[in-house]
């Protein structure tokens, strides 16, 4: 009897197509091969070496001021200010934009957690809406098309009419290193009167029609985790071009401590958010490989794209037109979205010893967040249940590329 499902026929051919695509793509590195790990061939030990002869390991040193030198010189943005983590970034930047207690963050459901609890560090609540397509991040048009539907104007701004709250902010995250369509973003923004910050964590050396991501919204934030493109361990930093809005940043995260020689006074509640000063040591001798990390990254992307350009089940997605990736994280998607089929590739590759992902479980279907406002959100539907993350550390993709 024939099988009434010709897709179950085809998925034990797929996936061993899939797996084959992978080694064929990152040869001549062999499994088992990590998503994404750092590679420490510069001047990390030197740098790190000194701040441990010296002493100077804490949140003071010349690093952590080095640090944010050069990352607003890469960035192009006139100030950087280094924290303890990319949620910490996030968490002070809202804060910074206005978002307080029983107001509403614009953020999408396709995300890392860290962008909804950063919402809800501040006491606010996050409300989800749908990604693009195109750029896997938060699709302006479609949150244009919702807003016209639950936003309200008001003489204190914009509230979601279904809740009364006011929409503090919107919170962009560039997924996988690709930026979002920041053109329409910024209309929006300036239509609806509502600020951006933006959630620069997976994007360090992308840009946005030849500017650098992180630099569009009043403020944004990047992190420095060690799965990140350059990492300092653990770490983030604050990016701005407002000056007193930076002052702040740095006051509010070294715990409102008052300049002294001696003396310990804070003159507000704050937090301990400051990076060492030996983490800003080895994100100094990351910083120096950059443009390296990206260039080989991006000649591994082009591995990807080569390799599954002709398979009638799997594309790989490109850079946004317009846009400078640094392809992060490589995503393979589905053409035609399943779960199952999804969870059938990642199960075959890992157990060829290659570290493959899916994308995170949308927000709002954590526990925590399930009872917040949520837009129709089709596209993150459709992304979660069809993109596999593939291995892109720059370490393999020397290799690949060699």
């Amino acid at each position: 009897m024939m099988n009434s499902n010709p897709s179950n026929v085809r998925t034990p051919l797929l996936t061993e197509r899939f797996v084959a695509n992978l080694r064929s793509a990152l040869l001549p590195s062999a499994p088992p091969i990590a998503l994404h790990e750092p590679i420490f061939s510069g001047n990390e030990w030197t740098y790190v070496k000194e701040c441990i002869d010296t002493g100077w390991v804490s949140s003071v040193g010349k690093y952590v001021d080095e640090f944010e030198r050069r990352l607003a010189e890469t960035t192009g943005s006139r100030f950087a200010i280094a924290t303890s983590s990319g949620t910490a970034a996030l968490h002070v930047a809202l804060k910074l934009a206005g978002v307080a207690a029983d107001e509403e963050v614009l953020v999408p459901a396709l995300s890392f957690v860290a962008t909804a609890n950063s919402v809800s560090h501040c006491g606010a609540t996050p409300h989800f809406v749908d990604s693009s397509e195109d750029t896997v991040g938060l699709d302006p048009l479609a949150l244009r098309d919702y807003l016209g539907f639950v936003a309200e104007r008001t003489g204190n701004g914009v509230r979601n009419k279904l809740t009364g709250r006011r929409l503090a902010a919107i919170v962009p995250m560039h997924a996988f290193g690709h930026p979002v369509d920041l053109d329409s973003l910024l209309s929006l923004s300036h239509d609806y009167g509502i600020p951006i910050v933006e959630d620069a964590a997976e994007s360090l050396g992308s840009l946005y029609h030849g500017r650098h991501t992180g630099t569009f919204g009043m403020l944004s934030a990047l992190s420095f985790n060690g799965n990140k493109i350059v990492t300092t361990g653990g770490g983030g930093a604050i990016l701005t071009q407002d000056a007193e809005l930076a002052r702040r940043a740095k006051h509010i995260t070294t715990t409102a401590k008052l300049p002294h020689r001696w003396e310990f006074f804070h003159d507000e509640v704050a937090w301990n958010y400051r990076l060492p000063n030996i983490n800003a040591a080895l994100g100094c001798a990351q910083l120096e490989r950059l443009d390296e990390f990206v260039q080989v990254k991006r000649a591994l992307a082009e591995r990807y794209i080569n390799t599954f350009s002709n398979d009638e089940d799997i594309h790989f997605i490109e850079e946004p037109t317009g846009c400078h990736s640094n392809y992060w994280l490589g995503i393979a998607k589905l053409r035609v979205p399943s779960k199952a089929i999804r969870d059938e590739l990642l199960t075959a590759a890992n157990d060829a010893g290659f570290m493959v992902r899916p994308v995170w479980t949308l927000l709002n279907q954590l526990p925590m967040y399930k009872d917040c406002p949520v837009a129709s959100i089709p596209v993150a539907q459709r992304l979660a249940d069809s993109i596999v993350n593939l291995p892109s550390g720059v370490a393999v993709a020397k290799g690949a590329t060699a």
